[in-house]
């Protein structure tokens, strides 16, 4: 069986940021969020799924919000403002017939992660 690797981050206050890389790890990711985990992934497709272990500390969220836009399509194709959705695991679910690495969301909250924060990361 192939090891599945995230990308992985430490924020400043010291908690651990798991990111997807391709669809196979995004559908591992999903797979071992909490129900009451912070979940991020851009509002357009083809971005990394981005995992706050544990509860999130203070700057955790928009680290995290960060981490998920720089490596996302959006942001390599246009280089300017991220439109992130922000969710819990509770509200991630799978229909039968979605493909790998593609997940339904129930309530989203939306945050603007700014084209300087994601060139300051680069």
């Amino acid at each position: 069986m192939e090891k599945i690797k995230f990308r992985e981050l430490t924020t400043k206050a010291g908690t651990t940021i798991l990111a997807g890389k391709d669809e196979k790890s995004n559908e591992k990711l999903v797979a071992q969020v909490e129900k009451n985990e912070e979940v991020f992934h851009t509002a357009a497709p083809g971005s990394p799924f981005v995992n706050i272990k544990g509860k999130a500390k203070r700057g955790d969220i928009k680290e995290a919000s960060i981490f998920c836009a720089k490596y996302s399509r959006d942001w390599k194709k246009n280089k300017s403002d991220v439109i992130i959705h922000r969710f819990k695991g509770k509200d991630i679910y799978k229909k039968k017939g979605m493909k790998i690495g593609t997940f339904g969301v129930k309530k989203v909250k939306i945050i603007k992660v700014k084209k300087k924060d994601i060139e300051k990361h680069d």
